[in-house]
C-alpha cells in the first residue's frame, strides 16, 4: 500500500501544472473574466462531462475481469460524472445559457482535446496506467474548481446551487484516493504497471487540460 500511495503522490507532484499554463482561472478569481466566457465554460463542459462519463464506464467494464480494483475506481468516476452532469444546468442557467443554445452549440477543438484523449486512453491504455495518470490530473482540476467556486460567489454573485458543479469537484475524495491506491497496488503486485507510460499519459492529460483553459481564455 505504501509503495502504491508513494507512486500516486510522486506522479502528482511531478505533473503539477505550471501556474502560467492556465490564464483563465486567475481572471475568474479576480472577477475580470466576462460572463460570456463563463457561458462558454458551461457549454464546453456540456460536451466534456458526458464524454468522460462514457469513457470511464467503458474502462470499468473492460477492467472488470482482469483488474477488478481498477474497475471499481472507474465505475466510481463514471457515477461521479453523472452526478456532476446533474449539477451543470444550474451553472449554465446562471450564465444565461439555456437548452436551445446548448443544443445548437458547436464546441471548440482546443477544449475537446482532453475528453478525446480520455477516450483514446479507454481504448488503448492499460487500466492501472490510466488510474495513475488520471489521479495526477484530478489534483489540478480540483484546485481549479475550488478557486472558481469561491469566485462565482464572491465576484459574480452566483447562488450555491449555481456553484454546485464546481463544489462537487472541489471537495477532496478520500474514498477515490483509496480506490486509486488499491488499483495501483494490485497492478504493481501483478507486474502490470508501466510507470513510464503512466507518466507520459499524465503529461499529455495535463497538456490537454492546459489547452482547455487557454482556448477559453482566448475568447476574452
Amino acid at each position: 500500500m505504501t509503495h502504491a500511495r508513494g507512486l500516486l503522490r510522486t506522479i502528482t507532484a511531478d505533473l503539477a501544472p505550471d501556474p502560467w499554463s492556465n490564464p483563465l482561472v486567475p481572471r475568474i478569481a479576480d472577477g475580470t473574466a466576462p460572463r460570456s466566457t463563463l457561458a462558454a465554460l458551461a457549454l464546453e463542459q456540456s460536451w466534456v462531462i458526458p464524454a468522460d462519463r462514457r469513457a470511464f464506464g467503458y474502462l470499468a467494464e473492460c477492467s472488470l475481469v482482469r483488474d477488478p480494483e481498477a474497475a471499481v475506481f472507474f465505475g466510481t468516476l463514471a457515477e461521479g460524472e453523472a452526478l456532476a452532469e446533474e449539477r451543470l444546468p444550474s451553472f449554465a442557467r446562471a450564465c444565461g445559457v439555456h437548452e436551445t443554445r446548448t443544443a445548437a452549440y458547436e464546441p471548440l477543438p482546443g477544449c475537446q482535446e482532453y475528453p478525446a484523449y480520455v477516450a483514446w486512453l479507454a481504448l488503448n491504455a492499460a487500466p492501472a496506467d490510466v488510474v495513475l495518470a488520471l489521479t495526477a490530473n484530478f489534483s489540478a482540476w480540483g484546485g481549479y474548481c475550488a478557486t472558481i467556486a469561491r469566485a462565482l460567489r464572491t465576484q459574480y454573485g452566483f447562488t450555491d446551487e449555481a456553484c454546485g458543479f464546481f463544489d462537487f469537484f472541489a471537495e477532496p475524495s478520500p474514498e477515490l484516493e483509496e480506490l486509486a491506491t488499491a488499483a495501483v497496488r494490485a497492478a504493481v503486485n501483478a507486474g502490470r504497471l508501466d510507470e513510464t507510460r503512466a507518466h507520459a499519459y499524465g503529461r499529455l492529460l495535463q497538456g490537454y487540460e492546459a489547452s482547455f483553459w487557454s482556448t477559453l481564455g482566448q475568447l476574452t
